[in-house]
């Protein structure tokens, strides 16, 4: 079983940055795919961001291209998202999710993920 905890979030004003923080359980996080996805009210939830075990290569949602940063620090078992330039559209809780199968390829689909975090608010206000 793989624990996740998001932490991070808060109420900002457009054009301000945040940087959230997934702290996981297991030790072999190294070989977890990790992903960002966000729900905001009344919509689906949608991918955000990823990053691979196997080269740290890192997927974006076409929204938050150029804007928001995934990294991983191994020996703290955290993913961080750095999010720059904040919206208002941006407004939603914020996932962290883990894909402990070890795939090459990263998963930019929430069935691509086993483990969820609970979640963390993002509010921007304009």
């Amino acid at each position: 079983q793989v624990q996740l905890v998001e932490s991070g979030g808060g109420l900002v004003q457009a054009g301000d940055s945040l940087r959230l923080s997934c702290a996981a359980s297991g030790r072999t996080f190294s070989t977890y795919n990790m992903g960002w996805f966000r729900q905001a009210p009344g919509k689906e939830r949608e991918f955000v961001a990823a990053i691979g075990w196997r080269g740290g290569r890192t997927y974006y949602a076409d929204s938050v291209k150029g804007r928001f940063t995934i990294s991983r620090d191994n020996a703290k078992n955290t993913v961080y998202l750095l999010m720059n330039s904040l919206k208002p559209e941006d407004t939603a809780v914020y996932y962290c999710a883990a894909d402990r199968d070890g795939s090459l390829a990263v998963s930019q689909s929430q069935q691509g993920y086993q483990y969820w975090g609970q979640g963390t608010q993002v509010t921007v206000s304009s």
